[in-house]
């Protein structure tokens, strides 16, 4: 056996270094390479707090941003007035970021491409009207209205991608001129009285109301739920342990995966006794909640996730790498127009109706804002499914404690507006932060 291949044998383990010659004598003996994610678990807490610096510096802010902001703003309302952090007022934001939120997973894939959706506003207001349109014009069955509802937002987003995709018409022409038509086929269908009342008890628009709550059992519903997050994630880290530990790279210690679960069980708990205290959990925020680690999972767990990333990353080196770029940006319209349908389901639910608000005003503008304040970039490639739901925590924050204040909708806009512009700056800074450190 070779000298080299015994420094290779003796001074390294597969999954804690490798070896690398030295780039002027490429005949000299290896030398190992320790990966620095096992420096800093070697040095326990110190080596954790120096690799947080070291990314603060190198721009990977992740959402700290965001979580600073969210408790700054939840301190500032609270001080001025103390019902907003009462159990009350808190089941009542979980309640309603949830419609908005909807629409802003589907952006979240869309940003991913580096691309924009102007139409997801108009698209499920259009849905809500549709599904009013068949469950009560027509007489058809609940359910079966509603799959068809969702079908309908798929094809519009398909064809949205289509036309951006094979044709070459820019993502924001496409779906502006969706913005526009969408809506005035909303407006078609609703006619001369611009409102088609839906009954309470219909079963979607049941499901997707304010009074309807998982397992119907508040207490029992709100922790089962946060046992069922802890247990997940238990799971899930375990098993990504498992993985990464024989494919030989480094992996999370046992240790440091006790201290997240714990860390995640106390949120979700203490989340849970807060709703239980107001009426428990909302169906709405338990589809939404759903959806999002469903997403997730699709993002970062499967194939279809890394080529959205790598599109968004880079469209030649997708090519180059055997990536059909056209259909990863067709899917990913027509996901974003099954959400904005979903998302005006919820609309539907919170007023039994569907109207010529629904999807309207401010609604594009709040979806966008959520995904983007959350963390996930405008210049593509990077970005979380989570952002949607941190994004929508702020925007629904800012929102229900100024009206706790009696402020004007214009304060409203004027500050959620601010919120985006810095979002927006922290991003390109940490962007620029990266490339500067070799990272981007």
């Amino acid at each position: 056996m070779s000298d080299t291949s015994k420094v290779s044998k003796t001074d390294s383990a597969p999954e804690e270094q490798g070896t690398v010659a030295p780039a002027d004598d490429p005949t000299a003996a290896p030398v190992a390479v320790v990966d620095p994610r096992l420096l800093v678990r070697e040095e326990g807490f110190k080596g954790y707090v120096t690799e947080f610096k070291r990314k603060v510096k190198g721009g990977e802010l992740g959402s700290l941003p965001v979580v600073i902001g969210l408790i700054i703003i939840w301190t500032i309302f609270q001080l001025k007035n103390d019902r907003f952090l009462s159990a009350d007022n808190l089941s009542n934001i979980s309640y309603y970021l949830s419609a908005t939120g909807m629409l802003a997973i589907g952006l979240v894939f869309v940003l991913l491409l580096g691309e924009i959706d102007l139409s997801v506003g108009s698209v499920s207001g259009l849905a809500s009207t549709i599904f009013a349109v068949f469950v009560v014009e027509h007489g058809m069955n609940d359910w079966l209205a509603l799959v068809l509802t969702i079908l309908t937002g798929i094809g519009i987003g398909a064809l949205h991608g289509f036309f951006f995709a094979r044709i070459g018409v820019p993502a924001f022409v496409v779906t502006l001129a969706g913005f526009l038509g969408w809506n005035g086929l909303m407006l078609w269908l609703l006619g001369s009285s611009g409102t088609i009342n839906i009954p309470a008890d219909t079963g979607p628009v049941h499901l997707f109301g304010q009074s309807s709550f998982f397992m119907d059992q508040a207490i029992v519903g709100a922790y089962l739920l946060a046992g069922l997050g802890v247990v997940l994630s238990l799971v899930g880290q375990f098993n990504e342990q498992r993985r990464r530990r024989a494919a030989g790279v480094p992996f999370r210690p046992t240790s440091e995966i006790l201290v997240r679960v714990a860390l995640l069980g106390v949120a979700s708990f203490v989340a849970a006794a807060v709703l239980n205290n107001a009426a428990g959990v909302s169906n709405a925020l338990v589809i939404f909640l759903a959806c999002l680690v469903i997403v997730d999972f699709v993002l970062r767990r499967t194939t279809f996730g890394r080529k959205v990333f790598a599109v968004g990353g880079g469209i030649e080196a997708a090519r180059r790498a055997g990536i059909s770029v056209p259909m990863v940006r067709i899917t990913v319209f027509a996901i974003s127009g099954m959400f904005a349908a979903i998302g005006g389901m919820f609309f539907a639910g919170q007023t039994a109706s569907a109207t010529l608000t629904a999807g309207g005003g401010n609604t594009l503008m709040l979806a966008i804002a959520a995904a983007v304040i959350g963390g996930t970039s405008l210049f593509g490639g990077r970005g979380s499914v989570w952002s949607a739901l941190l994004g929508m925590l702020v925007i629904q924050s800012i929102q229900t404690g100024l009206d706790l204040l009696n402020m004007n909708t214009s304060i409203q806009y004027m500050i959620t507006g601010a919120v985006l512009l810095g979002a927006v700056v922290i991003d390109s800074v940490s962007r620029r932060s990266q490339k500067a450190a070799g990272r981007a």
